[in-house]
């Protein structure tokens, strides 16, 4: 074996090991960088239960939508008025009796 042909078969190895390295470092950021897999599932994680909270935040509004449409000057619902009065004002009429 002369010399060049070491030389060439050291390159050869310093370019496989190089190339091994750089491989290796991109699969481990492909599956644990910043935009890697797992940040991925986290982040589909976090939107799904972002979408429920969204979801509930959503039912609520409807709820109070309802209500302050059935008590508004155009709709008035007597007995959500006659409700509203008893729960915040403590109404009762004279004849009822009150459990606490």
């Amino acid at each position: 074996m002369d010399q060049a042909e070491t030389r060439s078969r050291y390159r050869l190895l310093g370019l496989f090991s190089l190339a091994l390295a750089a491989s290796l470092y991109f699969a481990f950021a492909a599956v644990q960088g910043e935009y890697g897999l797992f940040r991925r599932a986290e982040v589909k994680a976090e939107i799904m239960q972002q979408r429920l909270i969204l979801d509930a935040l959503t039912a609520e509004l409807e709820q109070m939508e309802n209500l302050t449409t059935r008590l508004s000057d155009t709709f008035l619902d007597l007995d959500l008025l006659d409700q509203q009065a008893r729960d915040i004002l403590g109404y009762a009429r004279p004849n009822e009796l009150v459990l606490d």
